[in-house]
């Protein structure tokens, strides 16, 4: 059984792209690499011209997680709050189902969502009469930080995991 996301697989560098705050003026900065086979979402958040956000996303592709209760990442971060962000098709453009968690400074973490986690939302509201997050049509995944703090960034992610389903090392 393989991972959901592993970043030590030659091409997944290839199948993420960033969307930031400039798609509506603001001059904040963010992308994911990889360094040693991990999975670097870095960059600046900047506050000017009503910015404040930056994020990568995944390629869209069909993930059935309907045998699982959530996901889990290993992750090592910076002490902000960052968002794990799903999407399917129940949702109109732009919409998501998002998931905060907020990983020690400097120490890697398991963190584990389970689906009761996530909220549908739109432009960072949140979505009252959306439908619950149906695991069975999870079309892409990503990582976004709007914390409201200017300043540099920094999430590694050794891997992403449907829970229950983990692979171990």
């Amino acid at each position: 059984m393989t991972r959901l996301i592993d970043f030590q697989l030659a091409d997944e560098a290839t199948r993420w792209r960033a969307i930031n705050d400039d798609v509506m003026g603001g001059i904040s900065q963010g992308n994911l690499h990889i360094e040693a086979g991990i999975g670097v979402f870095s960059g600046e958040i900047s506050l000017e011209n009503n910015g404040g956000f930056a994020s990568v996303r995944r390629e869209p592709e069909v993930i059935d997680l309907s045998d699982a209760s959530g996901v889990v990442l290993h992750v090592r971060g910076d002490g902000r709050r960052y968002q794990l962000r799903l999407r399917t098709g129940e949702l109109f453009d732009g919409g998501a189902y998002r998931a905060l968690f907020q990983p020690y400074a400097g120490e890697w973490q398991r963190v584990a969502l389970p689906w009761s986690e996530f909220e549908a939302v739109f432009r960072g509201r949140r979505l009252e009469n959306a439908p619950l997050l149906d695991p069975a049509a999870i079309q892409q995944l990503g990582f976004l930080i709007a914390d409201r703090t200017a300043g540099p960034f920094r999430l590694e992610v050794d891997w992403l995991d449907a829970m229950g389903h983990e692979v171990t090392p």
